[in-house]
């Protein structure tokens, strides 16, 4: 949930019809030679002195952290109602989660290499800020042991309107907004037809992800019967704007049928004169026809929209790019390897048709069927006459060819394959990152989970 880095300009041009709004995902469209790489991650910030989650205000504080940031770093402030909320510079922001998770959202980058330097001075920068006011970031997918009551609300106007829906359409949403930790990225497509191929296979796999990158199976302090206790949220937190959206695999399927999908998906709000406006629950469809009942005649900017789009979650998000969803947040080296596993897949033309063929022939039902076995399985969910596992490895050997067709090179003459290492090996193993903390958690740490914020902290 990236915080808007401008306001919505009153003197817009207002949309007068859903041919713009189709006109206007397919402005995504780019020829290959202008494909980027986007990556975004969450962390937890805590206090070093007792565990507890980092505050709004106060000398260790999400505040400190962002003007430190500002001061040091040179990043631009982004306020709200005269707080600093978010960070922006070069193509890159710094946005606060609900709960005061740390997001970066990174530049449109060349290549995995890139992103991976970006990762690396954007941590070296919090930890300079985070050091010196007696705070750290924890690389998790759940927070281990804050409950939703100790986990701090940031001023941000459109959290409480958020907070409070969450309580009427799902048992979940909240522990979603406060308490969880992703890390995703964001690609490009030169067509719709690439945009469809591109989210079909993405969507298929998301599941596979997953399981690879699961990394939350505590919460409030114990063991919580998940290996992606983040995933499982998602299934219970609002179900008109989450989801596998089957709607993308049928005959026909394109901008306009995820532009309805958008338009009647229901509104949070809707931002005017710097404030947020309670629309929850409301009809865009209403607003582009200038019949929203709380701005009446006023009609949706492309601004709008835009915001709108960004209250929906499903699995794979369609913008002007598209977004994988599915990744628990985790240890440093899972950040680079998440756009290199989707990168390697969907950005060589052979690797994206051999996954499309892997994948077609899945129906709904066991889609459907792996998002829900994932989040508690893991690796071991079944697919027919395989398991995840299985899939993984195939999937991994088509990305890695991918990366290498793609012979993206660093300084050091070395191309993106590496980044899949730790991916591999869990792959090989079975054994994601939850499942060996759960070992440590039963073994070496004796059911203390102050080892957490030691072993996983940024």
């Amino acid at each position: 949930m990236s915080t808007p880095t401008k306001p919505i300009d009153s003197n817009a041009p207002r949309i007068e019809s859903k041919d713009e709004l189709i006109a206007h995902l397919a402005k995504g469209c780019k020829p290959r030679e202008e494909w980027r790489i986007g990556t975004e991650h969450e962390k937890f910030g805590f206090l070093k002195d007792g565990n507890q989650p980092v505050p709004y205000d106060g000398h260790a504080s999400v505040r400190s952290m962002l003007e430190g940031l500002r001061d040091r770093f040179n990043w631009e402030p982004i306020e709200e109602d005269g707080r600093i909320i978010g960070l922006k510079k070069d193509g890159a922001s710094v946005s606060l989660e609900p709960g005061g998770q740390f997001e970066l959202s990174g530049a449109p980058l060349e290549h995995i290499h890139q992103t991976c330097n970006e990762v690396g001075v954007h941590l070296k920068e919090v930890r300079e800020i985070a050091d010196e006011i007696g705070v750290a970031f924890l690389g998790l997918g759940f927070s281990p042991i804050w409950s939703l009551e100790e986990t701090p609300m940031m001023p941000k106007g459109r959290y409480k309107i958020m907070r409070d829906y969450m309580m009427k359409v799902g048992r979940l949403g909240r522990q979603m907004m406060f308490r969880s930790c992703t890390v995703q990225t964001n690609l490009d497509y030169s067509s719709e037809a690439d945009m469809v191929k591109k989210m079909r296979v993405s969507l298929a796999l998301q599941p596979v992800a997953t399981a690879l990158f699961a990394n939350s199976p505590f919460n409030e302090g114990r063991t919580n019967g998940f290996q992606s206790y983040r995933a499982h949220v998602w299934t219970d937190t609002d179900p008109d704007r989450t989801g596998m959206l089957p709607f993308a695999f049928e005959e026909g399927y394109g901008f306009e049928r995820y532009v309805d999908y958008v338009l009647d998906t229901p509104m949070y709000f809707v931002r005017r004169n710097g404030e947020y406006m309670d629309a929850s629950g409301k009809s865009f469809r209403d607003f582009l026809d200038g019949k929203l009942d709380i701005i009446p005649g006023d009609k949706p900017t492309m601004d709008d929209f835009d915001d709108h789009m960004s209250t929906l979650f499903p699995e794979v998000r369609l913008k002007q790019f598209l977004e994988m969803r599915g990744a628990d947040s985790g240890p440093w080296g899972q950040i680079c390897a998440l756009p290199a596993f989707w990168v390697g897949l969907l950005y060589d033309e052979q690797s994206l048709n051999d996954a499309w063929e892997l994948v077609r022939h899945w129906s709904v039902a066991e889609r459907e069927s792996m998002r829900r076995c994932a989040p508690v399985m893991g690796l071991a969910s079944p697919i027919r006459t395989q398991t995840l596992q299985d899939i993984a490895k195939e999937v991994l050997a088509l990305s890695r060819a991918g990366l290498k067709r793609r012979a993206k090179l660093s300084s050091s003459g070395d191309d993106e394959t590496g980044f899949l290492t730790q991916l591999d090996q869990i792959a090989e193993t079975g054994e994601n990152a939850a499942q060996i903390m759960l070992k440590k958690y039963h073994g070496e740490w004796n059911r203390d989970l102050s080892h957490a914020f030691k072993e996983y902290a940024y």
